[in-house]
């Protein structure tokens, strides 16, 4: 079990010949959590995005605070549960939108809403193109094609430091159309 103390690091699998982005996992969280609690090899990669301090846990000592303390292992089941909820909207995500669609989940799912401008969000530091295309398993240059085009019709601008988008709902209304005839 390891700790991110400070620094940032990504869940990384490979798939199809290239590597796909799981997670981004930053300071105060944590990865080997699966392994820790069944004992199995680690089913994907660890890779460090920034300098950083990793904490190392032994899982024997986890698996006892788990255990041990019904808060821990309450946090632990929920997190286990947000993590596969996560997953399984990005199996579906895969397996029935076409790269457009997938990148505008993405840019969603990375964007936070910007204060004070409702149906309004931001991405700040703005990925580069070839992190979201190792989160949505294509090649950066759709990506960078598919951010032009967002920019063309009005749904995103690109600012000093962030990316901004100007319509939440209407890129969800697409994703959700997009779904439905898939």
């Amino acid at each position: 079990m390891f700790f991110v103390v400070s620094g940032s690091v990504r869940v990384m699998i490979q798939s199809a010949g290239r590597e796909v982005m799981l997670r981004q996992i930053i300071a105060g969280e944590f990865f080997g959590e699966l392994a820790a609690i069944d004992g199995q090899p680690r089913s994907s990669g660890i890779v460090a995005t920034t300098d950083g301090t990793i904490a190392r846990m032994r899982a024997s000592v986890f698996r006892a605070a788990v255990h041990a303390h019904p808060d821990v292992c309450d946090r632990l089941l929920a997190i286990l549960a947000s993590q596969i909820r996560s997953l399984a909207n990005r199996v579906n995500e895969f397996s029935t939108l076409d790269v457009r669609y997938r990148i505008y989940a993405e840019l969603l799912r990375l964007s936070r809403p910007e204060p004070g401008s409702a149906g309004r969000a931001i991405i700040s530091p703005p990925p580069a193109h070839a992190e979201i295309a190792a989160r949505v398993s294509t090649r950066r240059e759709a990506v960078a094609r598919e951010l032009k085009a967002l920019e063309r019709t009005g749904l995103i601008e690109r600012r000093r430091g962030a990316l901004a988008l100007s319509d939440t709902s209407r890129l969800r209304r697409l994703i959700e159309k997009a779904l439905d005839e898939g």
